[in-house]
């Protein structure tokens, strides 16, 4: 985010685009974008915002909720055009009627719906805040939500808290003593966002169990919960101790501010460091909290703002489901309030080789995506940017590399296996058998996801993969011709083997090996991936980490 007062000095950044040693030939590609509008680039890419599958009824929210939350800002300043608008509502339709396929009959919601065997708190209080913001756009039928509300209330303990329901996909959320507290403010968040009023006997009972928990919190998690809680039900006095609380933990410097968890960070795998989704998270209710007091504290969220921005992929999501849904909640609050129509940017891109490309926003193609190829990587490039206002840069670099040979935090092996006597590169069908286990530093894994991709030319055998839901060794799974995504609620220290059949659907010669990925959802850092080939071929038909 590159912001230039009215009369003020250009302002100059550095990008040093560097790759590792052990790429793949040829394989690095970078690109720059510009635009005047901090919600552009999630604005264009509304039904890609995250690089993993959508395959669960948390998953699915992301194709929902951050359509609200830009149609909501375009409205407000004005900007709201009718194919914007057709497309966000198109996908607020899909996704309600998608959703409510992982409804239960109590009226609660869960991952995998009715296949689990009951619904979840957590992911209720989110659907429920999700359905009454999307209200005012498409149709959503009343008696889905008293449903929930019900539920939700049933679930109230005498103290004010709310029960722990379901499976917590998310153990970030888990944060030790303050588990079941991060949950309770969770819910009431998602109630006072649903607009029940403060004072309705069970919400007044729910925010008197924060108060009196409130002093005890130590985990800044869950005091950014609270002090966005706090917030929404008005208590100026617990939410401002709140505040000081997490400005004496943050971090500041080079214009950025925002808070850490006590974890350690997860290890860089590139020369950009990206921040774990639990922390980007956290940030954004911190945001929140500020920008929706009686005056929000327009210079500290910037600095924020700054710092989350620099977290973002390059289709404007994040990591995961949740950091995406809040964070963009978060930044379309700070944009809506900052929204200044006037503004003349210009910026040059050069680089010590000769590259030389230069942008301009003003306000007839502030919602433009602007965009440029790198021809030259490894490389430093030199942002100038002059004029007054504010626009949003972004550079993304890409590039693959072998499969780690470090310590993963995954046990994974794959082999394929045919039940007759083959010659070489003549195999029609055969069976792929992958064990996996958890070896990382917790107990268990969160919610795990393993990625089979198919060999040229094969694809899978539909029925042995749905028999892996029959017989419970999965909650569920996605087949595509050439990719097969298996969903697990968790994985732990003790080895699961799963397996199903492909068949040869169009001859390939010299077969490359395909690949096997395990990774946990929401700490996507922690990931483990194998390489496999025909059982016959002429590279080895196994492999393991």
């Amino acid at each position: 985010m590159i912001c230039i007062n009215e009369g003020g000095q250009s302002v100059v950044e550095l990008i040093s685009l560097k790759i590792p040693d052990n790429i793949l030939k040829d394989s690095a590609r970078a690109d720059i974008t510009l635009q005047g509008d901090l919600m552009g680039t999630a604005m264009q890419n509304l039904d890609r915002l995250l690089a993993m599958p959508y395959g669960c009824g948390e998953q699915n929210m992301v194709l929902f909720v951050p359509n609200i939350f830009i149609l909501q800002y375009l409205e407000k300043t004005h900007q709201l055009n009718s194919e914007i608008q057709s497309k966000a509502k198109k996908f607020l339709e899909s996704g309600y009627q998608r959703q409510l396929t992982y409804k239960h009959d109590d009226g609660s919601y869960s991952a995998f719906g009715k296949s689990d065997k009951e619904g979840n708190t957590w992911l209720t209080g989110f659907v429920v805040k999700a359905f009454n913001k999307a209200r005012p756009y498409i149709f959503i039928d009343e008696t889905h939500l008293n449903h929930s509300f019900s539920w939700l209330k049933n679930n109230q303990e005498d103290n004010g808290s709310f029960r722990s329901v379901g499976k917590l996909f998310n153990n970030a959320m888990k944060g030790g003593v303050d588990d079941d507290i991060s949950l309770s403010v969770y819910i009431t968040i998602c109630l006072l966002e649903s607009g029940i009023s403060p004072h309705e006997p069970f919400m007044s009972n729910a925010l008197s169990y924060l108060k009196k928990v409130s002093e005890d919190v130590s985990n800044v998690y869950t005091q950014a919960l609270l002090a966005y809680a706090l917030t929404l039900s008005g208590d100026t006095e617990l939410r401002q101790n709140m505040l000081e609380k997490l400005d004496a933990k943050a971090v500041k410097g080079d214009g950025q501010l925002h808070l850490e968890r006590a974890a350690p960070p997860p290890p860089a795998d590139s020369y950009w460091y990206r921040a774990p989704s639990a922390e980007v998270e956290l940030n954004s209710y911190w945001l929140l909290a500020l920008l929706s007091g009686p005056i929000p504290d327009i210079g500290k969220a910037s600095l924020i703002v700054n710092w989350l921005s620099k977290q973002q992929n390059p289709n404007g999501g994040f990591s995961s489901t949740q950091d995406t849904v809040v964070a963009l909640q978060a930044l379309a609050k700070y944009a809506e309030l900052t929204f200044s129509d006037k503004g003349d940017v210009t910026v040059v891109v050069t680089s010590t080789s000769g590259f030389h490309e230069q942008f301009h926003v003003d306000k007839n193609n502030r919602l433009l995506l602007q965009r440029a190829s790198l021809s030259k990587i490894p490389e430093d490039y030199t942002v100038t940017a002059t004029g007054a206002g504010c626009v949003f840069f972004q550079a993304v670099l890409k590039y693959n590399v072998p499969p780690p040979k470090d310590e993963a935090p995954f046990s994974l092996s794959v082999k394929s296996s045919s039940r007759k006597e083959c010659v070489e590169d003549s195999v029609a069908k055969f069976e792929i058998l992958i064990t996996a286990a958890y070896t990382g530093k917790r107990e268990k894994s969160n919610m795990a996801v393993i990625v089979a991709k198919m060999l040229s030319g094969f694809i899978p055998v539909k029925s042995t993969v749905r028999k892996l839901e029959k017989d419970k060794l999965i909650q569920r799974s996605d087949i595509e011709t050439d990719l097969v995504t298996l969903y697990l609620d968790q994985i732990d220290h003790s080895h699961i083997n799963l397996s199903f059949m492909v068949e040869q659907d169009v001859v390939v010669k010299d077969l490359k090996p395909a690949t096997v990925e395990v990774y946990d959802y929401y700490e996507t850092h922690e990931r483990a991936t194998v390489d496999y080939n025909l059982p016959c071929g002429s590279d080895k038909s196994e492999n393991s980490r």
